[in-house]
């Protein structure tokens, strides 16, 4: 039988061959720590790490916006603050009180001067008239300050036949005065249509007029009197003739007060 003849060994790869320098690793070479060095490794939780940056504190002055802003805020909040005592002031005011407004009412009217016979437009006439005040407030007094003015014109004629004033009185609580003023006018001349329109009134035995009265007052509550408010009042007042004896066929009077004028 013949002899078997087995292979010589090869070399393994990871073994040397003889002559040969052995590859060495560029990431070993990389990290080995030169002779006599110690490396300690630490876990990632117990590496120290630089503290933030301090925060910069913003040291600005104060603007001027800043300070205007500022004044605004409390001037309307002082300006909101009196608003509120001022319409609490009025409410209890008015429920303490119960302040009503006066009324009027013409009670005669006596005329003169107007003479519709003739040709001649230019008139003086004179009214007497008698006004009839009431304040209904149990608890406030009226004075009646100088300052007033009162005029009769023809129905919405904005010209005044004649004009007047008021007396000067004081108008206890829960009263009614009357009293009575005199009203003039000087060489009045009347349009061709006015004077048209009191000839056919007077046949028909209704002549529209109107009175307006404008007066200062001021009112007392206990010792104590307000400013002074002005008392506006219009009457549309019919009469059957133009003379001394003419009787008021409708009296309608409209007051309207105005605490701030």
């Amino acid at each position: 039988m013949a002899d078997r003849v087995h292979p010589k060994d090869s070399p393994t790869a990871t073994s040397p061959v003889h002559g040969e320098e052995q590859p060495v690793s560029v990431h070993q070479t990389k990290h080995s720590p030169p002779p006599g060095t110690y490396v300690v490794n630490l876990p990632k939780d117990q590496i120290y790490r630089y503290p933030p940056p301090p925060t910069r504190h913003n040291n600005q002055k104060p603007t001027r916006r800043n300070h205007c802003c500022c004044c605004l805020y409390w001037l309307l909040s002082l300006f909101i603050i009196l608003i509120v005592i001022i319409a609490a002031s009025f409410g209890v005011f008015y429920l303490v009180y119960h302040p009503k407004a006066p009324k009027y009412s013409v009670d005669r009217l006596s005329i003169q001067g107007f003479n519709l016979t003739s040709a001649d437009q230019l008139i003086s006439p004179k009214m007497v008239v008698t006004v009839k005040a009431r304040n209904p407030n149990k608890k406030i007094g009226i004075y009646y300050n100088k300052g007033s003015s009162i005029s009769v014109s023809h129905s919405d004629d904005i010209n005044p036949l004649c004009k007047g004033v008021l007396p000067v009185f004081h108008q206890p609580t829960n009263n009614v005065t009357v009293f009575q003023t005199v009203l003039t006018g000087s060489d009045t001349n009347l349009s061709a249509a006015d004077y048209e329109a009191f000839r056919d009134q007077q046949k028909k035995g209704e002549i529209p007029l109107k009175l307006d009265l404008k007066v200062p007052v001021k009112i007392k509550v206990g010792s104590l009197k307000t400013w002074t408010i002005s008392v506006k009042v219009r009457c549309q007042i019919t009469v059957d003739k133009l003379a001394v004896d003419a009787s008021i066929l409708s009296n309608k009077c409209d007051v309207d007060v105005k605490p701030w004028e």
